[in-house]
């Protein structure tokens, strides 16, 4: 493992930001992690599972999703890089998008497709539907990042522009959109405000972490602007909580009639700028950490593998979870959320979904790369299996 992570550390180009692939790397792990450990299944007899959380019965979690919501970091740190992809692109902006989009969306189309092969043969083998649309429900949610993410992307050039005329200030606008949509639904006239309107913050709401990485990567954030940023945004995170009671956990609690997540409250930027603000300050100490070889092996590895944990990580509980559920209750994994000894035991199994995990990921892998060998009709069969999924996961059919 010494000579493997010597060999990595000396293949990577002495011009590669350390720094922000760790950071990328510590955000990646925070999905599944936070999957894991936040989601689990009430079982109904006979194989049944259905979605349940743990945050429903213990209000004193939600700080943990504060940790393990991370998503202002990738954001951040996916503007960042994209701008200094952008930067060195030679040819017209429309290749240089449709290269980005080409590989985020490679490996979403193989994980539905593959998901639309495997559902007719589960419930073959006496898988129920109820279990059935649970796990396909779970394998989908995740993907709805992809579609954010291809949207900021395509808005780099603009970011970019926005980034050279306005500097650091060019975020807040968006800021400022989420915060109207927000008062505007949570406000004294919410009653007649339509249940649609909070859907105009999803797009401002993600791009604002993602204009900040495009600012960063101009150079138009310095520590002076991280220190800024972290301060602002733990200051507007405390206000959001204490004075205007935005709920505490980052995700969605089964139940509640507010979500911070789906789409982008305030409170969720206030925490991107936060993280991102630290993210800054602490740029230069990550990437001195990260020269040491043993510490870089695992952040490679963790980025080439990128698509492949966000896409196929739920698959890898549910493959332990669906077998556990013909079993009975199984402690942390088939059994219902609700003490404190599911989450010790759900602690203890993330050691096997993340074992899982590596095992689909040596053969899902191949999805992230090319496929310059794929005919037209292999990848029309695809796409027609990828939206048969969708219709499945969404409760279409």
């Amino acid at each position: 493992m010494r000579a493997a992570a010597a060999k990595i550390d000396a293949r990577t180009p002495a011009h590669r930001d350390r720094a922000v692939d760790g950071l990328r790397a510590l955000a990646l792990l925070a999905v599944p992690t936070g999957h894991w450990m936040l989601g689990g299944f009430t079982p109904a007899g006979d194989g049944v599972l259905r979605n349940a959380s743990p945050l429903t019965s213990f209000g004193f979690f939600a700080p943990v999703s504060w940790v393990l919501q991370m998503l202002g970091i990738f954001f951040l740190v996916g503007g960042y890089a994209s701008v200094l992809s952008y930067r060195r692109h030679q040819g017209p902006a429309g290749a240089w998008l449709r290269g980005r989009i080409a590989r985020l969306g490679r490996p979403v189309l193989g994980v539905t497709a593959v998901w639309a092969v495997m559902i007719p043969v589960l419930y073959a083998m006496g898988v129920p539907d109820t279990t059935l649309r649970t796990g396909s429900t779970l394998v989908i949610q995740p993907l709805w990042f992809v579609g954010v993410y291809v949207a900021v992307t395509t808005l780099t050039p603009y970011c970019v522009r926005a980034s050279r005329r306005m500097g650091a200030w060019a975020a807040a606008p968006l800021i400022g959109t989420v915060a109207v949509v927000d008062f505007l639904r949570y406000g004294p006239y919410a009653e007649a405000v339509p249940s649609w309107l909070s859907v105009l913050n999803l797009l401002p709401g993600w791009l604002f972490a993602y204009q900040l990485g495009v600012c960063w990567g101009e150079k138009r954030i310095g520590r002076r602007g991280g220190a800024l940023l972290l301060v602002g945004g733990a200051a507007l995170f405390a206000v959001l909580l204490v004075a205007f009671h935005y709920p505490a956990s980052m995700v969605g609690v089964p139940g509640e009639a507010r979500t911070n997540s789906h789409p982008p409250s305030l409170l969720v930027l206030a925490l991107a700028a936060a993280q991102s603000g630290a993210a800054i300050l602490l740029r230069d100490r990550i990437g001195r950490l990260l020269r040491r070889p043993a510490l870089w092996a695992p952040v490679v590895v963790i980025n080439l593998s990128a698509m492949t944990i966000l896409c196929w990580h739920q698959t890898a509980m549910l493959a332990a979870a669906v077998p556990g559920s013909f079993v009975g209750t199984v402690p942390g994994l088939t059994e219902a959320p609700d003490s404190l000894g599911w989450v010790l035991a759900r602690a203890a199994w993330l050691p096997v979904f993340a074992g899982l995990l590596i095992l689909i990921g040596r053969y899902a892998r191949g999805f992230e790369a090319p496929w310059g060998k794929v005919t037209k009709t292999r990848r029309a069969v695809a796409g027609l299996l990828a939206a048969g999924f969708a219709v499945f996961a969404l409760g279409l059919a």
